[in-house]
């Protein structure tokens, strides 16, 4: 079974970046499609990112489109969301998910999520 873990969320100014991590523990992303999604209090889950098992193939919702890159390490199992240019509207829960196909932009099409991690965005 895949579990992941976020990290990285933090405190940043607006205009700043930040990266935000995501690592498969007791299992592998191997063949997995992957996600971010986030999550602002109030306010329903939203798809933000995916990148397909390669990497060759991603997709952006287009809030974030040209400010927001995500890419993935298999051999470390791990997939990143790097954000730049940051809005205090960026400010939510951050979530990877991983899917069994590509691309995959709605919550209920993801079988894995991890907890989630932080992301502040200050005035």
């Amino acid at each position: 079974q895949v579990q992941l873990v976020e990290s990285g969320g933090g405190l940043v100014q607006a205009g700043g970046s930040l990266r935000v991590s995501c690592v498969a523990s007791g299992g592998t992303l191997v063949g997995f499609a992957m996600g971010w999604f986030r999550q602002a209090p109030g306010k329903e889950r939203e798809f933000v990112a995916a990148i397909s098992w390669s990497g060759g193939s991603t997709a952006y919702a287009d809030s974030v489109k040209g400010r927001f890159t995500i890419s993935r390490d298999n051999a470390k199992t791990t997939v990143y969301l790097q954000m730049n240019s940051l809005k205090p509207e960026d400010t939510a829960v951050y979530y990877c998910a991983a899917a069994s196909t590509f691309p995959q932009l709605r919550v209920g099409q993801y079988g894995y999520w991890g907890r989630g991690t932080q992301v502040t965005v200050s005035s």
